[in-house]
């Protein structure tokens, strides 16, 4: 595997100690686990919104964290496009304005070639001027990705992205969410508690129990050789019942 993306570090908060490690390439990754297994807290490492006590997070040639070395690269400068859990849209501002504040000069001519250019891709344009009260989850969802790739991430986060929408239009925007990996070809990161939806998005699944990662490897992998009896019994539910599946 050509690594894009190495994680490795240690984080303490209170009585939880987080101690992960793991690698990918520029593909999509999907980190699946129980409530409180320490996914969240990864995210927030990797955006640069947490520091983690000690390790290294590495995204191609550029180190965004190194306790050796010292390096803690702010947030800002990390390039990372965020897509937070329940999308975190400014209720005041339109769709437009929400994707348009993103960029880095957002009133100039090249954001507004760029804000049309999202607004296409994401079948957007009809409702570009509604506030976020007024939008779909789907809606919102696609709002909220425009506006994380209005940034130029060199990467993307996304937050448990399918979680307030129904089965139907989860199932369109997965699509959607593969295809635009493929066509930005970055590393884009996932987390879900929904083991149907992380088979189904995963090029690469990291899956976390207890502030550890127990298994990491291609869905296909990790159903026919489980490293342990939990793993094995989300496999034989998985092979069993399809997406109808574990969820935390």
């Amino acid at each position: 595997m050509d690594v894009t993306l190495d994680v490795r570090f240690r984080k303490t908060l209170g009585d939880f100690s987080l101690d992960v490690s793991w690698q990918a390439g520029c593909e999509i990754v999907v980190l699946f686990g129980p409530s409180g297994a320490g996914k969240s807290l990864t995210f927030q490492a990797l955006a640069g919104l947490v520091t983690p006590d000690e390790g290294r997070i590495r995204l191609g040639e550029a180190l965004l964290f190194d306790s050796e070395s010292g390096v803690n690269r702010p947030a800002r400068e990390r390039e990372v496009g965020y897509l937070f859990q329940h999308y975190a849209l400014y209720p005041h501002m339109s769709a437009r304005d929400n994707i348009r504040f993103a960029h880095p000069h957002p009133g100039s001519p090249e954001a507004a070639r760029e804000l049309d250019a999202l607004l296409q891709r994401f079948h957007l344009e009809e409702v570009a001027g509604q506030f976020p009260r007024a939008l779909s989850g789907g809606q919102r969802q696609r709002v909220a990705l425009a506006r994380a790739l209005m940034r130029r991430p060199r990467w993307l986060l996304l937050d448990e992205p399918l979680s307030a929408v129904d089965l139907a239009v989860r199932r369109r925007i997965r699509a959607e969410l593969k295809q635009l990996q493929r066509t930005l070809a970055i590393p884009m990161v996932l987390i879900t508690h929904d083991l149907g939806e992380a088979l189904a998005m995963a090029d690469h699944l990291v899956i976390y129990d207890g502030g550890r990662v127990v298994q990491a490897g291609t869905p296909s992998a990790i159903l026919q050789n489980p490293e342990n009896s939990v793993i094995a019994e989300w496999a034989g539910s998985a092979l069993v019942h399809g997406e109808r599946v574990f969820s935390f």
